[in-house]
């Protein structure tokens, strides 16, 4: 199944989204935050206690890979991991690029909460 995402510009919206979505009932372990900038990554993801895609949801030689690849290309290998076609991942990355953070909710019955 292909993960919800919803791409902002807006961090405190981002953040207000994962608290309707833990109030309606999504698990906190299905929520998970990325942009082009790891340090506002992980400042959203604090703010919101969402996750960010990290060693536990890759498979461990492309998270390794990752380690000497540029960031566009870890970026890719994350989404490709999250679910995404390789061609989702091309999209959402170039969105990435423009300063848009992105919001992945790996919970099957998310479409109609946001």
């Amino acid at each position: 199944m292909k993960p919800f995402i919803k791409e902002y510009t807006n961090d405190e919206q981002l953040v207000t989204d994962v608290s309707i979505l833990k109030d309606r009932g999504v698990d906190k372990n299905n929520v998970y935050v990325i942009s082009h900038d790891n340090d506002r990554t992980d400042r959203i993801a604090g703010n919101a206690d969402a996750n960010t895609i990290g060693m536990k949801e890759m498979d461990f030689g492309n998270a390794v890979g990752n380690l000497f690849s540029s960031k566009g290309d870890e970026l890719r290998t994350k989404l490709n991991e999250i679910g995404l076609s390789e061609e989702e991942a091309n999209k959402y990355e170039e969105e990435m690029d423009e300063g848009k953070v992105l919001l992945i909710v790996t919970d099957e019955d998310v479409n109609y909460l946001l």
